[in-house]
């Protein structure tokens, strides 16, 4: 499952340079995390790294995409190819 970014985001600008498959950019008010390249760090750490360092706890499972760990690290394999 992708992770999401709510609209308690602060705009903080922590997130961002957190993701290593550069899935979160700035949208028009907020934060975004685009679903085709979140793998929620699966393949680079055991956490999401955004998660971690946000403030305001304003990031999320995206229930609009769900997939498994293992979809997940296929999807990592085909990003880091």
């Amino acid at each position: 499952m992708a992770l999401m970014i709510t609209d308690d985001c602060i705009n903080c600008d922590v997130c961002e340079p957190e993701c290593p498959n550069s899935a979160i950019a700035p949208g028009e008010e907020i934060y975004e995390i685009d679903a085709l390249l979140c793998t929620e760090c699966v393949g680079h750490y055991h956490e999401p790294q955004c998660q971690q360092v946000c403030p305001v706890d304003c990031i999320e499972k995206n229930p609009d995409c769900q997939e498994s760990r293992e979809e997940l690290l296929a999807k990592y394999k085909i990003i880091t190819a």
